[in-house]
């Protein structure tokens, strides 16, 4: 059994982490600051259904425990550390979205940049050789090669959330250098499915469809997107732990997406058959920030993690909608997180 710490453990992508890891037979610490970039009821429900979720499959649930704190805060950091002596970090934990990094390009420096630092010096401090950073698609910017390889010269971004990410890829390496500490760094690809954040575009299009509300629909609906399902998400996540976890020496970059691009009128087309419901476009200019289109070759995550996507965007979808169908009000309740 690993001790895991996931930063980031309360959001979409964490939650089902931490779910996926504890089912496995691992211990899991959750950090976690539950700000308010959007509610934070939401991520506290989460933590929620992580716990009914050990409860359900008559788990230990000592073996669980969400640590509310930044990472920001390196002395709550190593309180963490010192108390749980994990085994591998998996860092999720960011201020994500192109547009508002524009807005706010300090406040995303400081949490993405700042914090992944503070968790590599950690892992230098207690001896933690095993290190998975979740990076971003953004990172390749407009790039005119595709599929996007991991080759690709990614000096190029146009927004500061992907100069983030890149820094962040590049901090991974220094330490690994430095510190021979196994890395994985995750290149994600447009995740969606159940608990999507609110403000992503799947999650936001459905809601103001079922509500007959107009959807904002920015450009010609021209733009791609390699959308990718949270459980294949997962299930790749997993296996880099398990790849980081064998041997030494490690440094490499994955793409994790599906290999399909998906149009944004494609994809509204596919949400309005779903529900069975037309939307009402609301067309606007495309975003600074935004990219025409990305598109993943799998062909390095598939050949070394083994990783291998299975679902389809219509079933995704599908799956996205019947899960939204039974979520309900969040209540105001807050969960067992322990405060340092």
């Amino acid at each position: 059994m690993k001790t895991i710490v996931v930063t980031g453990g309360a959001g979409f992508i964490g939650s089902h982490l931490c779910e996926a890891l504890l089912h496995s037979g691992n211990r899991v610490i959750n950090i976690d600051s539950f700000n308010d970039y959007y509610d934070p009821r939401i991520k506290r429900r989460n933590v929620r259904d992580t716990e009914a979720f050990i409860s359900a499959h008559n788990m230990d649930r000592t073996l669980y425990q969400a640590a509310e704190g930044d990472i920001r805060d390196f002395e709550f950091l190593k309180k963490v550390f010192e108390e749980h002596q994990p085994d591998v970090i998996v860092h999720l934990a960011a201020y994500a979205g192109v547009r508002p990094s524009i807005q706010n390009p300090v406040l995303y420096t400081d949490v993405n940049i700042n914090g992944t630092v503070n968790l590599l010096e950690i892992s230098r401090i207690y001896g933690i050789d095993k290190f998975v950073f979740a990076s971003s698609s953004s990172v390749y910017g407009n790039n005119e090669r595709v599929p996007f390889s991991e080759d690709d010269v990614v000096d190029f971004p146009i927004s500061p959330y992907a100069a983030t990410k890149k820094a962040g890829e590049l901090l991974c390496h220094t330490y690994h250098s430095l510190y021979d500490i196994n890395m994985a760094c995750l290149r994600f690809f447009t995740v969606y499915g159940p608990r999507q954040r609110p403000d992503l575009a799947i999650s936001k299009f459905t809601r103001l469809i079922t509500a007959g509300q107009a959807v904002p629909f920015y450009g010609d609906g021209s733009t791609e997107r390699d959308y990718t399902f949270i459980d294949d998400i997962i299930d790749g996540v997993t296996k880099a732990i398990a790849w980081v976890s064998a041997g030494s020496g490690k440094y490499e970059v994955f793409n994790l997406g599906e290999s399909n691009t998906v149009s944004l009128s494609s994809m509204v087309r596919t949400i309005e058959d779903t529900l069975n419901k037309k939307a009402i476009l609301n067309k606007l200019p495309l975003q600074p920030g935004d990219v025409n289109r990305t598109f993943a070759d799998i062909s390095k995550a598939k050949r070394i993690l083994g990783y291998n996507p299975q679902t389809g965007f219509a079933e995704g979808i599908r799956k996205f909608v019947e899960w939204l169908g039974g979520y309900h009000e969040i209540p105001k309740e807050n969960t067992s997180a322990k405060l340092y």
